[in-house]
């Protein structure tokens, strides 16, 4: 007679602070990677006519990877909201049902990204001239699967996630970073000549085949886990009328809507950019500096905080909740506010440390060093806007914050074509700036209705004391740079480097000696998490 297997003990849940410190792990690693990887593109290509071709027909591909493959994206939300709250064998089934209905209905967008990517092309970038147009078409059919990966990636984020783990969907871009290196590696080992039209054509379809192949193999790196987990399958499922599925579906329709209006803006962004040369693969340079630390940031903030949120989202907890989203803000302004400041005095000598090499010349810095200057200026309300739309979610409410995101989008239009006009391609991401900053003072008055006030001045006292610590913070790293600019030289590696730690160094330590000044309880908490190494919800 077999004996029956005894039942796996329930594993205790990690605290917050454990799952922020892998996430932020895994997270630094992963935009490690992709940093490396966008050097290497930036070395072969440039800010040339690849370059800006693949910026352009990534723009579908990469949205669907950030909307629907993101770390805190609306499948990743919605899946962790329902199957936290069931059985591990339930869960599986609603996971399976999902991954049906999402799979098909991405399928068929990725057919028709393929047979009219043309059309598509000149929807998203009317100025594009050729060789570019063509070379962006081509890109677009090879990179079009990437929208179905994007979404099963999401489902393994949110399903791997309930299933408590954390580290592999959070270093898993870097697998699709790896990959996208060693396609430029192999490109670069071929030798092709830089002006020749079959260097244009290669280097374009090793860029979109590597791009494909690393998000195969990033939901590849899921799935193994998923399956083993019995969270994952390849067996359609069609049970879409359970009340697991509804229930994630009635959230996720609304979070897709919402955050696909917030990528609008960027390709409203890449609409007016178009028509200036090279703009589109400044941008990215630029975005991909400043968002590594958001990025980090972000997943250390938001994952911890959601189900935090969620828990006092009740009339009678509202007291807590508003100090919550008090302490989300300050943390925020600790360490955005500081880094916004850096990136903003310290943005040529960085751009020329990563970046300035081969075919990106010092021309080519000037111009990503302007756009890292304006995404310094708006580094805390794009983190802060975050927090407050999970407080939105966590309240039950996603209009509110899709109302926002509609009007900013009608804003967007204006001010990027009343800026582009005098400030070029910084003129964007500023514009960008200024829809962030309204959304977050529009969402705060909607909290303050909601939540029976806000505490205003106390709040704002603090913030401005904050940004006017950072501001100082930063010139004061600014003048050093200049100094050792002077004495080591502006374009040895080795003085850009020296200059960029010892600037970079002196201006978080004032920083840190003006914010002690103000006895801020988050200040006190944060350094009380790192020495316990513990934190109760």
């Amino acid at each position: 007679m077999k004996r029956s297997p005894k039942p796996r003990p329930r594993l205790t849940p990690p605290s917050l602070f454990n799952i922020a410190k892998i996430v932020a792990v895994a997270t630094l690693i992963g935009k490690v990677f992709g940093l490396l990887r966008s050097t290497l593109m930036a070395a072969v290509f440039g800010v040339g006519t690849v370059a800006n071709a693949y910026n352009y027909a990534y723009i579908i591909p990469g949205f669907s990877l950030t909307i629907l493959g993101g770390i805190n994206g609306p499948l990743h939300v919605s899946l962790v909201s329902v199957l936290s709250k069931r059985d591990k064998s339930e869960a599986a089934s609603i996971v399976k049902n999902i991954t049906t209905l999402v799979s098909g209905f991405l399928l068929l967008l990725t057919i028709l990204l393929i047979l009219f990517a043309n059309n598509f092309i000149d929807l998203i970038a009317p100025g594009l001239q050729s060789p570019v147009r063509e070379l962006a078409i081509a890109q677009l059919q090879i990179m079009a699967p990437v929208v179905l990966f994007a979404g099963l990636i999401g489902i393994g984020f949110g399903s791997l996630n309930a299933a408590q783990h954390y580290w592999l969907p959070s270093i898993s871009p870097m697998f699709s970073s790896m990959t996208v290196m060693v396609g430029l590696g192999w490109f670069i080992w071929q030798g092709e000549e830089a002006s020749s039209i079959q260097y244009l054509r290669m280097g374009s379809f090793v860029l979109a085949t590597a791009t494909l192949i690393g998000a195969i193999v990033q939901w590849l790196m899921q799935w193994f886990v998923q399956r083993r987990e019995g969270m994952g399958g390849l067996i359609p499922s069609f049970n879409w009328n359970t009340p697991g599925v509804k229930e994630a579906v009635f959230i996720m329709i609304p979070a897709i809507l919402s955050s696909s209006m917030g990528q609008i803006n960027i390709y409203i962004d890449l609409y007016f950019a178009s028509y200036i040369p090279g703009a589109a693969a400044s941008l990215n340079y630029a975005g991909l500096l400043a968002q590594t630390p958001k990025g980090i940031l972000s997943s250390i903030l938001l994952i911890p905080l959601m189900p935090v949120f969620s828990h006092l989202a009740t009339p009678e907890h509202w007291t807590a909740l508003k100090q919550r989203i008090r302490q989300g803000l300050v943390l925020t302004a600790l360490t955005m506010l500081p880094l916004g400041a850096l990136m903003i005095a310290l943005a040529v000598p960085i751009v020329k440390l990563v970046f300035e090499r081969q075919a990106f010349d010092a021309n080519a810095s000037r111009l990503v060093a302007s756009v890292v200057m304006a995404y310094g200026l708006g580094a805390f309300t794009s983190v802060a806007v975050s927090i407050l739309v999970r407080v939105f979610y966590a309240l039950e409410d996603g209009k509110t914050p899709f109302r926002i995101t509609l009007l900013n989008i009608l804003l967007n239009v204006v001010l990027d074509y009343l800026l582009i006009q005098s400030l070029g391609t910084p003129g964007l991401v500023l514009a960008s700036m200024s829809l962030n900053i309204s959304a977050m003072l529009i969402m705060l008055w909607c909290l303050h209705r909601r939540l029976d006030g806000l505490p205003w001045r106390e709040w704002g006292t603090v913030l401005l004391g904050l940004v006017r610590s950072a501001g100082i913070a930063g010139l004061t790293a600014w003048g050093i740079g200049q100094g050792f600019a002077l004495i080591l030289g502006r374009d040895r590696i080795l003085g850009l480097l020296l200059q960029l730690v010892l600037a970079g160094s002196t201006g978080l330590g004032v920083f840190a000696i003006l914010v002690s000044w103000m006895k801020l309880p988050e200040v006190e908490l944060l350094l009380s998490r790192f020495r316990k190494k513990n934190i109760s919800g």
